[in-house]
């Protein structure tokens, strides 16, 4: 019986359920036969992050991690240029959502206000609120980083990575993004959207000074992701599903490896493929 099987038998009274989930009382029907089955589902929640007392943003998310999200957001979308730009970061749990109360640095507030705009997020929307087409496709950062990995970490790092998708077992609803060590160490943030557990880890490895070898995501490689990869000076990204034209072409652009349909011992290199040796 794995860990799922045992929440979903275990009493509904009286439980402490992991962050991020929720119990709900359903009905299975399985060849012909109807059994009342607990299942357990993925939270989301409006997010909204707030910076000097300025509302910024509305993401839906997953209510965990919030510091690393708030962090890791802050610096994809260049509000905040270093971990050190956020003075503090208060968690306001309210009736109607989440606010996430960030202390930014002047200067960086200063920018904040020449650029402001306001989205609305849903999951897997990467550019809600954008006000125009010439906004919607960003300039890219090339990487700086020349690292080299063979065929078998990258699929061991995946069968690590769904090893480590706790959330995922137990609700089989969320995506998630990890960064593949030289070592092999692996760290993994979940959430309902793949933006958002990319947005987690990379504020997860600033906080915890990790430096960016391989990504793995458990999602498709889309523009957005690329972009974020970019941004956090990923050179090697590795998604379980097909990345779309726009992510191979800025994937070129950035000089970021892109593998695609990374699934057991294949895999397929669209992009600056000599980082990835047999």
């Amino acid at each position: 019986m794995d860990q799922a099987d045992e929440w979903m038998m275990a009493p509904a009274k009286n439980e402490t359920l992991p962050p991020g989930v929720h119990a709900h009382e359903a009905q299975r029907i399985d060849a012909g036969h109807r059994v009342s089955r607990r299942e357990l589902l993925a939270e989301e929640t409006p997010l909204a992050l707030v910076y000097n007392e300025l509302s910024h943003a509305v993401m839906m998310a997953s209510p965990l991690d919030l510091e690393d999200f708030a962090l890791g957001f802050s610096l994809c979308e260049g509000i905040a240029l270093a971990a050190t730009d956020l003075r503090e970061i208060e968690i306001v749990r309210l009736p109607q959502g989440i606010e996430l109360r960030i202390g930014l640095a002047q200067a960086r507030f200063w920018q904040l206000k020449q650029r402001r705009r306001h989205m609305t997020g849903r999951t897997g929307c990467g550019l809600c609120g954008v006000e125009a087409l010439d906004a919607a496709i960003r300039p890219i950062a090339v990487v700086d980083s020349a690292p080299l990995v063979t065929a078998a970490a990258i699929s061991q790092g995946l069968l690590q990575l769904e090893a480590q998708q706790s959330l995922n077992r137990l609700t089989g609803a969320v995506h998630a993004a990890a960064c593949l060590g030289e070592s092999n160490a692996l760290l993994v943030r979940e959430d309902v959207g793949r933006h958002n557990a990319l947005d987690k880890l990379i504020g997860a490895m600033a906080k915890q000074a990790v430096l960016p070898h391989v990504l793995l995501l458990s999602s498709r490689a889309s523009y957005e992701m690329v972009h974020k990869a970019a941004s956090a000076n990923f050179a090697i990204v590795a998604a379980i599903s097909a990345p779309t034209a726009l992510a191979v072409e800025l994937a070129e652009q950035a000089g970021i490896t892109l593998i695609g349909f990374a699934r057991g011992e294949r895999l397929t290199i669209y992009t600056h493929p000599a980082r990835v040796l047999e």
